[in-house]
Formats: C-alpha cells, structure tokens, sequence
C-alpha cells in the first residue's frame, strides 16, 4: 500500500484484487502528467501479476475525476507542437495500457466525472455508477477536443451520442450514461461498495485463465468478417481450453458436482 499523500494509490486484497484509487481529492482527482505517469506504471505492474485476477479503479473524495488538472494544462499553452505530442503521447499510452489489460476491469463510480475520466470509465470492462453522478466531455469549452480519449468513448456511446457529446459539451446523468451503454449499473451510494463486491465475488468464482481468455476472445472477435479464418480461430480456441488443466478441471468439478479448485471457500 502506498502512503495517502500519493496522488494514486494501489491496494491489493487477499493477492487477488487489485484497487487503483485517484487520491487528489481536493481538485475533484484531476490528472497531471505524474498522475498518468504513475496510472502507467501501476496498469503495467497489474498486468504482469497473474495472481491479480480483478482491478477496481475508483476514487476518493466528491468527484471520480474530472480530467485534466487547471494548472497543468495552463502549463501546457507554452508548449510547443511536438512538446504537445509527447504530452498526448502519454495520456494516449495510460488509456491504451488499461484497456488491454489482460484482467476483468471495474470503474466504481461515486460522483461527477470530466473529460479524460469520461475516458478511463470507457475502458474498464463494468461501469457502476452511482445516482449523483454525471459525465462531461467539456474539452470543447476550453476550445479542446477530446482527442487520445475519442477512440474508447466513441466504442462505449457509439457515433450518434458522440457527435452529440463532443460537440455540445453539455453534462448528462449516470442514466443517461446507462441508456448510452457507458454504465452498467446506477445505483444508490451507499449500494456501490456491495454492489462492486458482489460481482468481483462472481468474476472469482469464474476459471481465471477462462475469464482472461475470454476478454482477448472479444478483442479478437469484434468487428470481423465471420469467415473460415475466424471459424477456426475460434474452433481451435475452445479446443485449446478444453484440453488445457484449467479447463478439464472444470469439466470435471461440474460433471462431479463439487467447486473447482480455483474457488477458496
């Protein structure tokens, strides 16, 4: 566990799941370029811990995030063109890395969230939103556009709400975010932290090499002719796991009607 003064925290219970919290309460969890750095950095750790098998990123205090810090983008106006780039580069490089993370993902959402966090919502895996939240993509309002978030916000909402949102710069509600299919679920605040538990309690009952399997099937799959190139991509996948320890020790947990050995009672 780091210590509270870090701006981003990370948080690892019983070796299976990691917690990554914006702690920069006082600007709402606004992000700097130390902050992507550190999301970064610790998104990378995540991935290459095959004993994490669920990352819940959330946030403390009022605000889930509301994008981009005032004064580091203030810094930012004296930038050069390729200075911006690098910049760009970075944010475009911490939104890549989480949403290939190789592990189901949850975004706990407890209140407003702007810009860059419309982002990090779009590339978690489950979205839980709680009643007082509400989204903004407001680059636009600063003369911006939401460039190195576009790609996962427009997968998330599709074309017709983004060329909507993105121009119009207006805040919407976590329903609305429901009906747009950024958020899973809208709950009540003080339903959020069972409600989050209850599903990671489902993903853990889940075989983890199947579950991790299953999220790269999607990335695979999507947006694909259905040809015999993807018939057998597929036939030989399902193949491989059968045959694989994990997945024989599943077909025989069922068959005998007892839990499987992934699962600690």
């Amino acid at each position: 566990m780091q210590s509270s003064k870090e701006r981003v925290l990370l948080q690892i219970k019983d070796n299976q799941i990691a917690y990554v919290i914006l702690n920069n309460p006082d600007k709402h969890n606004a992000f700097d370029n130390s902050m992507i750095a550190t999301l970064t950095k610790i998104f990378n750790e995540i991935a290459l811990n095959q004993e994490i098998r669920v990352m819940v990123l959330m946030a403390n205090g009022k605000s889930f995030c509301a994008g981009a810090d005032l004064n580091w983008m203030k810094s930012m106006a004296d930038y050069s063109y390729q200075e911006n780039v690098t910049d760009a580069n970075a944010m475009a490089l911490m939104l890549s890395t989480l949403n290939s993370l190789p592990l189901p993902t949850i975004a706990q959402i407890q209140g407003p969230v702007f810009g860059g966090g419309v982002g990090l919502a779009s590339c978690c895996d489950m979205v839980f939103a709680t009643k007082r939240s509400n989204f903004c993509l407001s680059e636009v309002k600063l003369g911006l556009i939401p460039a190195t978030i576009s790609p996962y916000v427009i997968n998330a909402i599709g074309m017709s709400a983004c060329r909507r949102y993105f121009q119009t710069a207006e805040r919407f509600s976590a329903q609305k975010a429901k009906e747009l299919g950024l958020v899973d679920e809208v709950i009540e605040q003080d339903e959020l932290d069972l409600t989050v538990s209850n599903v990671i309690q489902n993903l853990l009952k889940n075989g983890p090499d199947a579950v991790r399997q299953a999220k790269q099937l999607i990335f695979d799959v999507a947006g694909r002719e259905i040809n015999s190139q993807l018939l057998t991509q597929t036939s030989e996948s399902i193949a491989a796991i059968r045959v694989s320890s994990q997945g024989q020790e599943g077909l025989n947990a069922f068959f005998s009607q007892r839990d499987p050995n992934w699962i600690v009672n």
